[in-house]
């Protein structure tokens, strides 16, 4: 793992003027917040940095990380346009509506047609009513919702319109389904699987989740935090485009 090898030499990051954006690979098991920790950690602290639309801890893929005045770009990138890989685990549920809490499973559930499946995903396609799951960064008075459902209080997160562009079935072998899905800004894969289970009465939570795109940023052009360590954060900085007037 990244920094757990002493025989590594990492390379410590000269300060000088530096912005721009990292389209990192983030890996499984690591928070967005750590992995920007980590990034400030190769710059000596000497640069603000931040990140562009977090990624769960489990999941794994794009995670723009905004470096100097680059931090001001925040919103734009959050606002663009996202694709992610995603496995549903149907016949069950979880409280986080994931694989980081344990699975109950759903009362009489059985194999569903293919045909069920793709009908369930053509009603979850367009701007549609998202309620975000329980365990999720939003605040409840003042509180963060993860905080009010670790200690067991009750509530009721909103319902809200997100935005689907589209999804593609790439494999279905009860109880796992493979999805593509495209989405806009605000959209919960975890909560679009609880509901595809809920519609199709079997249950349903994400097992797996790898981000491939936010905007122009693609996975197959990231880099990891392993090759930051090694290579050093300039050479992967994309330079923020210059509007001219």
């Amino acid at each position: 793992m990244f920094g757990g090898d002493s025989q590594r030499q990492i390379v410590a990051e000269k300060p000088a003027r530096m912005e721009g954006i990292i389209n990192l690979d983030k890996p499984a098991g690591l928070t967005s917040a750590r992995a920007v920790s980590r990034v400030k950690r190769l710059l000596h602290g000497q640069f603000k940095v931040g990140h562009a639309g977090s990624l769960d801890p489990f999941a794994t893929g794009v995670l723009l990380l905004l470096v100097g005045r680059a931090t001001r770009c925040c919103e734009e990138l959050m606002n663009q346009p996202k694709t992610y890989d995603a496995t549903v685990q149907l016949g069950a549920t979880t409280a986080t509506d994931d694989v980081d809490s344990a699975a109950t499973p759903w009362p009489g559930a059985a194999p569903v047609t293919l045909e069920a499946i793709e009908t369930a995903l053509a009603e979850c396609v367009g701007e549609i009513e998202q309620r975000p799951p329980a365990y999720s960064a939003l605040k409840v008075g003042g509180r963060r919702a993860y905080a009010l459902a670790r200690a067991g209080r009750a509530f009721e997160l909103p319902a809200r319109i997100v935005r689907i562009d589209g999804i593609e079935l790439l494999h279905y072998d009860w109880p796992s389904l493979d999805l593509r899905v495209r989405c806009g800004r605000g959209t919960y894969i975890r909560a679009l699987a609880r509901d595809l289970g809920t519609a199709l009465n079997v249950g349903g939570y994400l097992s797996a989740l790898r981000r491939t795109s936010i905007g122009s940023f693609t996975a197959a052009d990231s880099v990891t935090l392993d090759k930051l360590a090694f290579e050093g954060v300039g050479p992967h900085i994309r330079p923020l485009e210059r509007k001219r007037g």
